[in-house]
């Protein structure tokens, strides 16, 4: 499904490094910065931005899935992490996402499992974009500790 108005933020520059992130009307602002030496680390630097946002669309994605089939997860946590390096021009880059995702749920308590865990990346538009440019390790573990995926 296409949307009507595609996402738009706007940012204005505070100080420095330090940046106001507007996403709307009736949403609040967020300040962004860069940690030190650059910024004052006030806020979350991009690499933070974009780790929360494959984090937040992966948690969703699976949530979706798992409620789309009257499961109920009991809660869903997401942790996402970069692996940095630099590349032949000595540029640093997020060479690497790392997202862990975990439902409330024992696995036995929910159905169509295998079918979820095949299929919910694919409603994740963040995640794929990204993934297409940046590989991401995904790992999803039940509310016992059992890792699923």
């Amino acid at each position: 499904m296409e949307e009507k108005i595609p996402p738009r933020v706007s940012l204005r520059q505070i100080e420095g490094f330090q940046f106001e992130v507007r996403f709307g009307e009736g949403m609040s602002p967020l300040l962004t910065d860069e940690p030190p030496p650059l910024g004052k680390g006030t806020g979350p630097a991009p690499t933070h931005l974009l780790l929360a946002a494959v984090g937040n669309c992966m948690a969703s994605s699976l949530y979706f899935a798992l409620t789309k089939f009257k499961n109920d997860p009991q809660g869903v946590r997401a942790e996402a992490s970069a692996e940095m390096g630099r590349n032949e021009a000595g540029r640093l880059r997020v060479r690497r996402i790392h997202v862990r995702l975990e439902i409330g749920a024992p696995a036995a308590a929910l159905q169509h499992l295998d079918r979820i865990l095949r299929q919910f990346e694919e409603f994740c538009v963040v995640g794929q974009s990204v993934a297409a440019g940046i590989p991401l390790v995904l790992s999803v573990f039940d509310g016992e500790g059992k890792q699923l995926k």
